[in-house]
């Protein structure tokens, strides 16, 4: 599903609405006009005004509108018209306190490639600046978590749209954390054992001189930042055959 077969931003039109367009064969902007069914005057003027200024902004490259526009439950829709700049990304700490925690990985898959910043080498403001630009930002419990700690640590504004996988993920009735809604979904994690509190104690290790548990830690952080992009891809294809395909 993409944003041309949405209607919901603009005012007057609901989920029923925007549902009622598509079973009358409206699915697309291109389909729309004042005789719609279901859609009064007002309103008609409100969807074309909405779709003139969203084709400004697909053209132009302003995926903040769609942010801005969209309920946050509906974000997913830009994904498959951005799906080639978008910067998925994950970060392990030493705890859960932002203020009293450090940030000790930063990994980017971003475009096919993925990059993994570490403390003390090649973290820095403006590194995750450069990665982080990008017409999408994904994450799991990021808006919560990872954003604002590397936000705080960093002095970093994470600009772009964020799409927090978790809560699609409770939407289609997947709970628990990344590993669980990964293990429910059988996508593959390569036999890494490692969870959140391994991930700290490697660090500790790190600093104590041992090489080899920061490349554990870096293979770890890597694999939840790669598998959020399959993650998406299962997501938002649900979502498409739950909230579209039947009414189309």
């Amino acid at each position: 599903m993409r944003v041309e077969n949405s209607f919901i931003p603009a005012p007057g039109v609901g989920e029923t609405t925007e549902r009622r367009l598509w079973q009358h064969g409206v699915t697309h902007w291109d389909d729309f006009d004042a005789s719609a069914p279901g859609v009064g005057e007002t309103t008609a003027a409100n969807v074309h005004a909405f779709i003139d200024d969203a084709r400004a902004a697909l053209d132009t490259g302003n995926t903040q509108f769609f942010a801005d526009a969209f309920p946050n439950n509906a974000l997913w829709r830009l994904y498959e018209n951005v799906a080639d700049d978008v910067a998925f990304f994950d970060i392990e700490t030493t705890g859960l306190d932002k203020r009293g925690s450090d940030v000790t990985t930063v990994s980017v898959h971003h475009g096919g490639s993925t990059e993994t910043l570490v403390r003390g080498d090649d973290l820095t403001s403006e590194n995750l600046t450069e990665l982080l630009d990008a017409s999408l930002v994904v994450s799991f419990n990021g808006k919560r978590f990872d954003q604002p700690f590397v936000e705080h640590n960093y002095d970093v504004n994470v600009d772009a749209p964020h799409l927090d996988l978790m809560y699609l993920c409770r939407r289609l009735e997947l709970t628990g954390g990344l590993k669980q809604v990964e293990q429910d979904l059988g996508i593959d994690r390569g036999g890494m054992d490692v969870d959140g509190r391994e991930a700290v104690r490697l660090w500790h290790r790190y600093e104590d001189g041992d090489e080899a548990a920061l490349d554990k830690l870096v293979e770890y952080n890597r694999y939840d930042t790669q598998n959020l992009e399959t993650l998406l891809d299962t997501v938002t294809g649900r979502l498409h055959e739950e909230v579209f395909e039947p009414h189309a």
